[in-house]
Formats: structure tokens, sequence, C-alpha cells
């Protein structure tokens, strides 16, 4: 994958790397980046991604921060499953099989999960291993449920038809090709906002076509069907939500969803003119909220329970909060 990148743009060579076993046995990639016993953070990403699609946040936090990223099964450098294997419960296995694989007993993380990642994190939020290490948790451009009938990929009024082509969107086994420039600016127009920098556009496009296609097929059935609304409720832990203004995978009607149903939400920001894939269109302000989260609830040396504040603010320039009832 790294090859397909450029170098400014791909994350630094990880401190280490290692193979998290999962229930079911299979293979997860991890990476480790910076310093042993700094403030830990754990990166879980999106549908047809990799740990590369984090490259923005972890060149930044790695400085001071451990930071975990990982390959979601089928992605990356995470060998694929059988067809049972791709499910929400496998999504959750993996998520504790990496904080298990990667922090102490009692270690403390903030867990930040972009789209799947973040329905990753919403599929594990009644087990023990979540509970027991995460500190606060950031939800990137993700929904929870009803990811089809309210998605506007397909630029039609809402309904029946416009559902069925999404559903055979997510599900198409297409080969996804080389990256050209009619493919970018159809990934731009279905995921990122009207003004991303060409660069970003790009970066998105090569990390998702390197994505093994039985994966892609496999996740999106699974995604049409999604509801991890119970999830949601169940996450009890601090948790801020990011979402982009123009994001048409999982529109801003999500994040609002989300941020309310939230037991112990910091705040909803939105990230005016950005599509679905913000850590990457405003990796800045994603980077900001992670730190944010680190200072306010993951103690010295990551042990222990968060001291907490009452709410993280929003980016300057690019972001606005909206209180949640």
């Amino acid at each position: 994958m790294s090859r397909l990148l450029r170098r400014d743009v791909a994350p630094p060579v990880p401190a280490r790397e290692l193979t998290a076993l999962s229930a079911d046995g299979a293979r997860i990639h991890v990476e480790v980046h910076g310093p042993e016993g700094a403030p830990a953070v754990v990166l879980s990403h999106g549908w047809t991604c990799s740990t590369h699609f984090w490259a923005a946040q972890i060149r930044n936090l790695a400085v001071d921060h451990r930071v975990v990223a990982y390959d979601q099964r089928g992605h990356g450098r995470s060998p694929a499953v059988g067809r049972e294997g791709y499910s929400t419960n496998a999504l959750a296995d993996d998520l504790e099989a990496v904080l298990a694989a990667t922090l102490e007993p009692g270690e403390k993380a903030v867990i930040a999960g972009h789209s799947m990642g973040g329905m990753t994190v919403m599929a594990a939020s009644r087990r023990a291993g979540l509970r027991a290490h995460a500190a606060a948790v950031l939800l990137c451009s993700t929904g929870s449920s009803r990811l089809i009938a309210e998605s506007r990929v397909v630029p039609l009024r809402a309904g029946a038809v416009r559902t069925r082509m999404t559903r055979a969107i997510l599900g198409s086994r297409a080969p996804l090709g080389p990256v050209t420039p009619l493919s970018r600016r159809i990934l731009k127009y279905g995921t990122m906002g009207p003004g991303s920098a060409p660069e970003r556009v790009d970066t998105c496009a090569r990390i998702v076509h390197a994505c093994p296609r039985a994966a892609r097929v496999a996740w999106g059935h699974v995604l049409a069907e999604l509801d991890l609304d119970v999830g949601v409720r169940e996450l009890r832990v601090p948790t801020a939500v990011i979402a982009g203004t123009e994001d048409r995978l999982t529109p801003p009607l999500h994040a609002r969803a989300i941020a309310a149903a939230l037991p112990d939400c910091l705040g909803l920001t939105m990230l005016t003119g950005m599509g679905h894939m913000t850590p990457v269109e405003a990796p800045e302000a994603v980077t900001a909220k992670i730190r944010e989260l680190v200072t306010a609830y993951v103690p010295a040396g990551g042990g222990g329970g968060g001291g907490g504040v009452d709410g993280v603010d929003g980016v300057d320039g690019t972001a606005e909060k909206e209180d949640v009832a």
C-alpha cells in the first residue's frame, strides 16, 4: 500500500508491528507508533480504507503519543476471512483483540473511529475490553442504522428507488480498477466535500481503490443491514462526535441522532464544507479533537480513570459546535 501513496502523505514507519488474534482466529495487522509509555490513542478506520487513512493523525500524534492503528479484517494487511466472518460482532471482537494486544491491563486510551471504525466502537460498547480501556471516544463521520435509506450518494429523492440503488452500490462486485481522473471525480462526489483539495482526493482514491474487492463487498452487505442504535445508548464513556456538513454517505442527521442518544456526549462538531472523509479532508480538526480528549481524559501514565471536563470546544475557523439536548 505505501508504494501507492506519496511519501509526504503516507504514515511513518511504525515503531513496531504485531498481529492480534481475534476471537475466531482472524489475524489483525496492528501498527504501533510513538514512544512507549506515552498517552495511548487507538485508531479504527472505515470501510475500504486502511491504517494509511490515519496518516496525518499518526504523523502528528506519534510525536508525543503512543498511537495504535490497525487494519480491519480483509483490509490492508489483515487477511480476508470466510463469508461468515464479516459482521458487527466480528468488528467488536477485533477491536477487543487489538486493545488486549497493545494496552496494559487497566491502561486507558482515547479510541477514535471513522465511519465503519465508529460503528466498530458502537458494536463493542457493551464489551468488557472496551469498557476497561476506553477513556474517551471520538466518532467521526459515522452512523448507527438506516445507512442506505438516508444516504445521499445517489442523487435522487428519498424513497424506494434510491434505497435500492444505494444497496446495489454497497454490494457491487464491479472492480474499482486503477485511479483515474474520472474515478477521482466519482469518489470526490460520493465521499468528499466540494472544496476538498485535489491531493487529498487523490490520497483517498488510492486508499479506497487498494481495498480488496471481496472485503469491500462483504462489508458492504453488513453496512446495508446495520442496526447499532442499542450500541450507541450503551456507549457509556465520554464521547465526542465529528461530522462534515456535506457528507453524503452518512449525512449529518446520523451524527445528530448519535449525539442525542449517547449517555455521555461531549458535543457535536460540524466541519463546514467537509464530506465523509473527515480525517483526510480536515486532518487538523480531527487531530486537535483527539489531542483534547487525551488531555482531558487520559491520566498521566495511561492507567486508571480520567478526570474529564464538561465539554470540548470546536476547532476555530473550520468547525461549529452544536448543542446536544
